[in-house]
């Protein structure tokens, strides 16, 4: 397994701080019943002003992960092969799957899935954090970023749990990565 630089576990670090914070002040702005979140985070007022600045943190942090790993996030014929052995993946049937390069075909998935995902976040948030730069005539505009907001979201969180699930509890060393860069044995490049 190719160790992840220090740099590399610090540009992870940030990305999933600044997204929890997000998922949680955004759950809390999303319905009274979680609203308890922002007052546990400081408060209405100030997690209402933080959230849209830690947004630009979390796209920092994933454009800094897009530059460090778009080269080797392309999908290539042994990343089809190891899709179509997902079964002997699923079933913990390493022997069987085809060997990938640093990420496997589902991590890239996730990049792709975040990468975008991130992007309509920060353009449906800017038009939401300042709406007055919206012209009259496109103010249509602002119910297309509450949707497309909330939509994004969604889409991130389902990733993200998928992400912490495969991560800390299925794949073996997971968790050591990255705290530590990488892990002492090398899975058959299935489960990393």
């Amino acid at each position: 397994m190719t160790p992840y630089r220090f740099s590399e576990r610090i540009m992870h670090a940030v990305a999933a701080v600044s997204f929890v914070y997000l998922l949680l002040t955004g759950l809390a702005f999303w319905t009274p019943a979680l609203y308890w979140i922002a007052t546990v985070l400081g408060g209405g007022f100030l997690t209402r002003a933080v959230h849209p600045w830690v947004g630009v943190v979390l796209a920092v942090a994933v454009t800094w992960m897009f530059v460090t790993w778009s080269g080797v996030m392309r999908i290539t014929d042994e990343d089809r092969a190891w899709r179509r052995s997902m079964g002997h993946y699923i079933r913990n049937e390493d022997d069987r799957m085809p060997a990938v390069g640093r990420f496997n075909y589902g991590q890239k998935m996730l990049f792709w899935v975040m990468a975008g995902s991130t992007l309509a976040l920060l353009v449906s948030g800017l038009v939401l954090w300042l709406p007055h730069y919206v012209p009259r005539s496109l103010a249509p505009l602002r119910e297309i970023a509450i949707l497309a907001h909330a939509l994004a979201a969604l889409l991130t969180i389902g990733a993200f749990i998928v992400h912490v699930y495969m991560g800390v509890a299925v794949v073996p060393g997971g968790l050591k990565a990255i705290l530590h860069g990488g892990t002492t044995t090398d899975h058959a490049g299935a489960r990393r």
